[in-house]
């Protein structure tokens, strides 16, 4: 099974930017879809986006829809979260998640262990 782990968490004022990563290790990431996830405290877990094995497809919750980008270097076995203008209400932990489309959660085989973003006001 592949394991995942994120970087690039951290705090930033609001309109600022971070990018995550999301490095895979031990089973070829080859052929996996990956997502994007997050949690801010007391509210569950929903999708920020998700990118095809190829890239060609990918996918963004309403949300972060001209502010995040979604993207991945299978040579590297890695995928991105490229986040700009951020805002408060982005605060939360965001995971990485490995499976197959939709990234639906019967779908998702793998997460990471989450990073930390906070978005100062």
């Amino acid at each position: 099974q592949v394991q995942l782990v994120e970087s690039g968490g951290g705090l930033v004022q609001a309109g600022g930017s971070l990018r995550l990563s999301c490095a895979a290790s031990g089973r070829t990431f080859t052929g996996y879809a990956m997502g994007w996830f997050r949690q801010a405290p007391g509210k569950e877990r929903e999708i920020v986006g998700a990118i095809g094995w190829s890239a060609g497809i990918t996918y963004y919750a309403d949300s972060v829809k001209g502010r995040f980008t979604i993207s991945r270097d299978n040579a590297k076995n890695t995928v991105y979260l490229q986040m700009n203008s951020l805002k408060p209400e982005d605060t939360a932990i965001y995971y990485c998640a490995a499976g197959r489309l939709p990234m639906a959660a019967r779908n998702i085989d793998t997460w990471g262990q989450g990073t930390q973003v906070t978005v100062s006001s």
